[in-house]
């Protein structure tokens, strides 16, 4: 199987290009080959970026307007591969929009996909058959995101067509989070908060230890489904996957499906006070004892340090 032209599905927040993006990028370039960006939107402020991490061109959708991104994107990708640039393999980031462009494509152009299995909790080994584009998603953190330092992507415009009537359902309203610090699924640093807080006041620990290290603030699905933060804080498989240098987990027990999520960091420290816990299984230091009396205190010294 040759792979001479692969696509990377491209994505940008506040003219910046996600890490996630980065590191597709990056493994695509490994692969040999051409390699493009897709994007939805205009690609003015992020061809430079796009083409320093190995993309020689990109598409760009031009402004969406009110239509659904999913459909749009995917009706304009569809009609530059029918008008001869035909890819070998699409790339995409396993979320929200990743996943719907790739699921539309996957019917427009009548192909199969690969996407991780159990949330990226199970390794197999799966090969495409047939021919491309072959359709595959990755999850976050996957790949390290390197810069090829090359010069910046060629714009091309990938407009999209009359979306039939598909385009009569619009977008009214976008609500975006407030959030401050470093993003969770980019911090060096994360201290994330569990069951073992004991009640919803005591994360404020968490917070207060993850802005002195300059890092985010992460939890564990039981406090989020319980309501003590919110969902965007979540670590896990069905939350973020995270892989900073330092990873903190307080008062977390290490459910499977939590440390699918942080099992990649570097270095893990885990305070608990049952030494049994399967936390301590994944940690390189481990702090069996009371995460109300540890916190504290290891607040209190980083902050004398300061």
């Amino acid at each position: 199987m040759t792979i001479s032209n692969i696509w990377v599905f491209a994505q940008a927040n506040d003219g910046a290009v996600t890490t996630g993006t980065l590191e597709l990028l990056t493994k695509a370039r490994s692969l040999g080959g051409t390699v493009s960006a897709v994007i939805g939107g205009d690609a003015s402020a992020v061809a430079g970026t796009l083409g320093e991490f190995g993309a020689s061109r990109v598409y760009a959708t031009g402004d969406l307007g009110g239509a659904l991104p999913g459909a749009a994107i995917a009706s304009a990708l569809v009609a530059v591969i029918e008008g001869g640039d035909r890819p070998d393999l699409i790339m995409f980031p396993q979320n929200y929009e990743g996943r719907d462009v790739m699921a539309r494509l996957s019917v427009k152009l009548d192909r199969t996909v690969i996407t991780p299995v159990f949330g990226g909790n199970t390794l197999v080994a799966t090969t495409f058959s047939g021919e491309g584009p072959f359709l595959a998603a990755f999850r976050p953190k996957s790949f390290a995101a390197e810069s090829a330092g090359g010069g910046a992507a060629e714009v091309m415009a990938a407009p999209v067509p009359d979306l039939g009537s598909t385009g009569g359902a619009t977008v009214t309203a976008v609500h975006v989070e407030e959030s401050t610090g470093p993003k969770l699924d980019e911090a060096e640093v994360v201290v994330s908060g569990g069951r073992g807080l004991g009640e919803a006041d005591k994360f404020a620990m968490v917070d207060d230890l993850a802005k002195v290290l300059k890092g985010a603030a992460g939890a564990s699905r039981a406090i989020v489904d319980a309501g003590w933060v919110p969902y965007s804080m979540q670590v896990g498989q069905t939350g973020k996957v995270v892989k900073p240098n330092v990873y903190i987990a307080a008062g977390i027990s290490g459910a499977t499906q939590h440390m699918v999520g942080m099992k990649g960091s570097k270095h893990i420290i885990a305070i608990n006070k049952d030494a049994e816990a399967p936390i301590f299984g994944v940690a390189d230091l481990g702090i069996v004892g009371d995460v109300h009396k540890v916190l504290p205190k290891l607040l209190e010294a980083l902050q004398g340090r300061g």
